[in-house]
């Protein structure tokens, strides 16, 4: 995903849902899962919003970084070209998931 021109404030007063364009400049609808604060920037993790339930087995989630410009208007861009800036924040997300998992309320969820 190249760059969300959607005010990420807007985020939160839509049910969690945005919508992300690529390069080609066509329009994907993602849920925001979480969002953290690293070095001073806000990230936020996203996984395809998609119909039904049944569509969502396992998803992976994007990590996007917001960033202002000079105008005072904020957008989101992809970290996935630095590396130590990617792994540090997904680090935080994972944390974060793991924590959310009860393997107690389902003793089978956690064996392989």
């Amino acid at each position: 995903m190249d760059e969300n021109k959607k005010n990420p404030e807007e985020l939160e007063q839509e049910a969690n849902i945005c919508y992300l364009m690529d390069e080609e400049g066509v329009e994907h609808k993602f849920e925001v899962i979480d969002s953290c604060e690293y070095k001073g920037a806000t990230y936020y993790a996203m996984i395809p919003a998609l119909e039904s339930e049944m569509d969502q087995e396992f998803c992976e989630y994007v990590i996007l970084k917001e960033v202002v410009d000079k105008d005072g208007e904020a957008s989101l861009i992809s970290i996935d070209d630095n590396e130590d800036e990617f792994n540090a924040v997904a680090n935080i997300f994972e944390d974060r998931f793991d924590e959310e998992i009860d393997y107690d309320a389902n003793p089978e969820q956690g064996k392989k």
